[in-house]
């Protein structure tokens, strides 16, 4: 191990020397910033992106278990929560009974305002050594990691 992965190793700092580990370690310290700046919120990561994905518009709730790649009774119990709320309104597909339509309330369209002035808040601080030129190549970078369970075989 060089003298600078030693040093980051015994400090806590990321672990340098495996990509899908120094991924990890930046995510999870990600994930806790998040959560903490939604704190203010009341919101918890997954029903901050359900609103987000509801503010380009109404859409079913099928389209949303595929959006958030969940088991259709996660979408359940999370738009049980936003509608108890009032953040979420559900309605039957009046073409097709069986279809569930969600949209956002104009109170979750508010709790979303407030959810991207936290969330900008925290990214500023998170990239706040980076160039915007670096934050675009970041951006562009992870968009391209195969991460989705279809991509990913682990060997197999």
């Amino acid at each position: 191990m060089a003298a600078q992965e030693e040093d980051a190793a015994q400090a806590g700092g990321p672990p340098v020397d495996r990509l899908g580990f120094l991924l990890a370690w930046h995510g999870g310290i990600t994930d806790t910033l998040i959560r903490k700046a939604l704190g203010a919120t009341g919101l918890t990561p997954r029903q901050a992106m359900t609103l987000m994905h509801l503010a380009d518009g109404p859409v079913t709730q099928k389209a949303l278990i595929e959006w958030l790649a969940v088991d259709p009774s996660v979408v359940v119990g999370l738009l049980n929560d936003l509608e108890t709320d009032g953040l979420v309104r559900r309605r039957r597909d009046p073409g097709d009974r069986r279809r569930h339509i969600v949209e956002i309330t104009p109170e979750g369209t508010e709790r979303l305002r407030t959810t991207d002035t936290a969330l900008e808040t925290m990214e500023r601080e998170l990239v706040a050594d980076l160039t915007d030129r670096d934050v675009a190549t970041l951006r562009r970078l992870l968009g391209r990691l195969r991460t989705s369970a279809e991509d990913f075989t682990c060997g197999e």
